[in-house]
């Protein structure tokens, strides 16, 4: 069964009214039009193999609360549809969220200078979000170690050279990412708090009444600058912005060339779910084309 038609099914038994599941996207995740209910279905489809149903679900009803909980307060997002309980469904090996359709404008260009700016905003109100957070889940450490593990026998994804330089860094990053404490060792003072943790810039979702924010898969609790990862100055600047009209700190220059590398080599790991995803060799190559002309991390 494909990830629609396990979503169409999932909908049907949760008492929805669909003639035919549309697919809207499908990359990493397939979503799915539950047409012609008002909702829309996520499937992960996509994932690292330290993943599974268990740990995905959990990680799907922390985004579901947080979404929940934001729109509660007045933040604009795109929260848990209200038609199906608010909690992922497993069918035929899938996980499966549910959020209602809503209509983008097709008008819109992306503007990530403003959505960059704009997520100063998301922090602000993240800062109070009550819910029990990871220290940067999202970094996902031990996928990336055995990832790269992965990849040293498949030339075929990555350069032999380009895998060794990688685990090289991680060894000195891994322990930042895996341990609070360590972290905050190597960067006191940097307050911690409740993140995105998948871009936010890169997630708001064009809505005909205005920006939403969205796909809150990673939420996690981190450094601010977690969510800037990879960006560059200009988005970076914006940030800041946004920032001090929030009363927020800025953007830290440290903690961004550490979320930088760490981001760097996420990508590369991720290249060990190529048989999932083939065009992600393609895809992803300009970031390591541009990882290659970095210098290597040291704490």
């Amino acid at each position: 069964m494909t990830a629609k038609d396990a979503a169409v099914a999932a909908g049907r038994d949760l008492g929805l009214d669909i003639s035919e599941g549309k697919v809207l996207y499908e990359l990493f995740s397939v979503v799915v039009h539950l047409a012609p209910s008002p909702v829309v279905a996520r499937v992960p489809t996509v994932l690292p193999h330290t993943t599974m149903l268990e740990s995905l679900a959990r990680r799907q009803q922390q985004e579901l609360d947080v979404a929940q909980w934001l729109h509660d307060q007045g933040v604009p997002v795109i929260p848990p549809s209200p038609l199906v309980p608010r909690e992922p469904v497993q069918r035929d090996g899938f996980s499966i969220t549910f959020w209602p359709f809503t209509e983008e404008d097709k008008d819109s260009v992306p503007d990530y200078v403003k959505n960059s700016e704009l997520t100063a905003d998301l922090h602000k109100a993240l800062k109070d979000y009550p819910g029990e957070l990871s220290f940067l889940s999202s970094a996902e450490p031990r996928f990336v170690r055995e990832g790269l593990d992965i990849l040293e026998n498949r030339p075929d994804l990555v350069d032999p050279a380009d895998v060794a330089r990688a685990k090289r860094e991680w060894q000195v990053l891994e322990p930042l990412v895996s341990d609070e404490t360590e972290f905050v060792k190597a960067f006191p003072g940097v307050e911690l708090q409740p993140i995105h943790g998948d871009s936010p810039p890169a997630n708001i979702f064009a809505g005909v009444h205005g920006p939403l924010f969205s796909d809150f898969e990673l939420i996690t609790r981190g450094p601010a600058e977690w969510d800037l990862g990879g960006l560059g100055l200009e988005l970076e600047a914006a940030y800041n912005r946004g920032a001090e009209r929030n009363g927020l700190r800025t953007l830290d220059k440290d903690v961004l060339r550490f979320v930088n590398a760490v981001g760097a080599i996420r990508v590369i790991a991720y290249l060990s779910c190529a048989d999932q995803l083939p065009a992600m060799v393609e895809f992803m190559q300009p970031f390591i084309n541009q990882w290659r002309d970095t210098e290597p991390y040291q704490a």
